[in-house]
């Protein structure tokens, strides 16, 4: 546990901006289709997430991230746009794997601009939405509200978890320590407990033979 809290530590030690910089990267990596297999935008948001320890840090954070998210939606709506279809038979589809594919269509086609927002929630089928949306010929002034509430609502999620994971490592590192005392001190008085007892039986036993002897 100390290992775990040393490392939120040298994590929160770091720049903010630095911290910053890279979740909004990986962010944006994660939202564009078929990157989010290789990039670990959501695993990277919530260790990030641990140094929101301040309203103002959290604001920004989630602002910076919900940008990025935004701005990953659309590179991936507008590659659709552009490529169609064929993105279904390209490489990254095929290894992410089209069934994806298919179902983020068919959720477009049952919840229209519903299901951008839906999708953000979703693992893998979220980078393949908004570019299913946009070969769908989905409007994009319909696309973009949606793509904007999902990555909001998405991103205070995240950071809200993480910062809370963050802080109750804290809480449970200074309980465990605090226990440990306790734990330490009950075995003390155990232990002298059993000491003298075993003391007070030998004297008992020592005091017959005495007065025999006698």
């Amino acid at each position: 546990m100390a290992l775990l809290t040393d490392l939120l530590e040298g994590l929160a030690d770091l720049p903010q901006p630095a911290v910053l910089a890279v979740t909004g990267g990986l962010t944006l990596a994660e939202c564009t289709i078929g990157v989010g297999f290789i990039a670990p935008g959501e695993s990277a948001l919530l260790l990030a997430a641990t140094t929101a320890t301040t309203v103002p840090r959290f604001v920004v954070m989630w602002l910076v991230v919900s940008l990025c998210a935004i701005a990953g939606d659309s590179i991936g709506y507008f590659l659709g746009r552009r490529y169609g279809d064929r993105l279904r038979d390209s490489k990254v589809v095929r290894k992410l794997g089209q069934e994806h594919w298919d179902r983020a269509g068919a959720l477009l086609r049952r919840r229209g601009a519903w299901a951008v927002f839906f999708a953000r929630f979703m693992p893998v089928v979220r980078t393949l939405v908004p570019a299913s949306a946009g070969a769908s010929r989905l409007e994009y002034r319909r696309f973009l509200p949606a793509s904007i509430a999902g990555a909001m609502g998405w991103s205070a999620l995240h950071i809200g978890i993480g910062s809370a994971a963050g802080a109750s490592a804290k809480m449970i590192e200074s309980t465990f320590n605090g226990a440990m005392w306790v734990l330490m001190g009950v075995a003390a008085v155990v232990g002298l407990v059993v000491f003298l007892r075993r003391r007070n039986r030998r004297r008992a036993q020592v005091r017959p033979r005495e007065l025999e002897e006698v």
